[in-house]
């Protein structure tokens, strides 16, 4: 479904901000990408997306959708896949819909536009469409504006506005964050049932750890514009091969609800452009050798791949 190749994403030209990404989704299939804010994460998914912010560009790689070659798709070819193709939810739904349109409206238009309904046709499926997603009072929500809806409806509303286009591959971007922990897990469970009734494929992005497992078929670890480990979720769970994982592990304490103890990873990230020739985690890795100042390349073993000189040694224990 989706195939990305050796994606280096670039800053002002010089600063590689992404570096030797590589990972696939299968049909139906959900992949989570996951690490601390700046790792690289959301820029890989805005260049799936093609929509990099102004002086970042993908300086090396390929991009794949089916045999579509995103990256070298112009405005006109990108028009036709976004929103009928590929799909996106980000984090704060509310800046991403007309504050002065009313959600149906605006779902109604997608409905149009990707799907070619006639105009007298949009009203009623997109309210079927809005319950679809969860949506009581699906009719009345659809006469409302954005500001007139909690934070949990209007990412209902965007997920509809999403997936309208009957995507094949849809890309939440941080999609639960800001939400309660009882909205997030209505949420993510809306995002399964979209894959098992549609077969929509998901790049899941997050920080949290226990979103991805919820959700995830498959993990990449993202540290400091590389990834560090991937793998099947409940794998890199259970037995993560990179220390970054196991530290990542730790402080999300999956399952411990009752740990009232706050533990952080030592450290922090390394600056953009002021990374180590060898593994950029070697600072505040509790593992750390001289053998580690070395570049360090990516090593798959069946179906787990791993970023680390001592992986094969450590013994290192999932949360």
């Amino acid at each position: 479904m989706l195939r990305v190749d050796d994606l280096h994403v670039t800053v002002a030209g010089k600063l590689e901000a992404v570096r030797q990404v590589s990972f696939t989704v299968g049909p139906g299939e959900a992949l989570g990408l996951v690490g601390e804010s700046g790792s690289g994460k959301t820029l890989t998914c805005r260049a799936v997306l093609g929509v990099l912010p102004p002086g970042v560009t993908v300086s090396r790689g390929r991009i794949a959708l089916g045999d579509t070659e995103l990256s070298t798709l112009d405005r006109k070819g990108w028009d036709r896949v976004r929103g009928s193709r590929i799909g996106a939810v980000f984090q704060d739904p509310a800046s991403y819909l007309n504050p002065s349109l009313t959600v149906g409206r605006q779902l109604a238009e997608q409905l149009r536009l990707k799907r070619g309904l006639p105009r007298g046709a949009t009203r009623a499926a997109a309210v079927e469409l809005l319950e679809a997603m969860g949506i009581r009072r699906a009719p009345a929500v659809f006469d409302q504006y954005p500001h007139e809806l909690s934070g949990g409806m209007l990412q209902r509303a965007l997920i509809a506005i999403a997936v309208a286009g009957e995507p094949e591959l849809l890309v939440a971007d941080e999609a639960t964050t800001a939400l309660d922990p009882a909205v997030q897990a209505e949420v993510l469970d809306l995002l399964r049932q979209l894959r098992e009734q549609r077969g929509l494929s998901l790049l899941l992005v997050s920080h949290d750890l226990a979103v991805v497992a919820e959700v995830c078929d498959r993990v990449a670890v993202f540290y400091a514009g590389e990834v560090v480990e991937q793998g099947p979720t409940a794998e890199v769970i259970a037995n993560p091969r990179h220390p970054y994982t196991e530290a990542l592990l730790r402080v999300a304490s999956l399952g411990d609800w009752r740990r009232r103890d706050l533990e952080v990873i030592p450290g922090r990230p390394p600056e953009l452009g002021a990374y180590a020739t060898g593994c950029r985690f070697a600072d505040r890795c509790a593992h750390v050798t001289d053998g580690c100042r070395a570049p360090v390349p990516l090593s798959t073993v069946d179906d787990r791949a791993v970023r680390c000189h001592r992986a094969a040694e450590l013994a290192l224990v999932g949360a």
